[in-house]
């Protein structure tokens, strides 16, 4: 009688530790960029709601950058050269548009690139 034997070998358990030990260890390189992003998305949706009279896109980006250390957002992510006041479908949109570089293994870098623009109020002041 011969008898079947079922499961996994230390072998195959060995390599399938190795394929859910590398996609955690991208997981945990990578997450920490995404919750600073969504501290950049709720710091813009909150800027959507005021009204910008009379403001230059200077203050504007000293608003912003204010609201997105109150977000956790690192100083070094966004730099006010990120941040762009221009002129869209919907009337003046507020743009963020900037590259997070995360280094993975050795030479391997994660180069993510993040965007958001929401719509902003009022008559903006010419910049000076």
């Amino acid at each position: 009688m011969k008898s079947k034997h079922a499961g996994m070998t230390l072998i195959s358990f060995l390599i399938l530790l190795l394929v859910v030990g590398f996609f955690a260890y991208m997981a945990m390189k990578l997450v920490p960029a995404y919750t600073e992003f969504m501290g950049v998305q709720k710091a813009m949706n909150d800027m959507a709601t005021e009204n910008f009279e009379g403001k230059t896109p200077l203050q504007i980006r000293n608003d912003l950058i204010k609201k997105m250390d109150y977000q956790y957002v690192s100083d070094g992510t966004i730099t006010p050269d990120d941040i762009t006041i221009a002129k869209g479908e919907q009337g003046l949109q507020l743009q963020v548009a900037y590259d997070k570089d995360i280094p993975f293994i050795s030479n391997i870098d994660f180069l993510v690139h993040f965007e958001k623009s929401v719509p902003i109020q009022g008559n903006v002041a010419a910049s000076q």
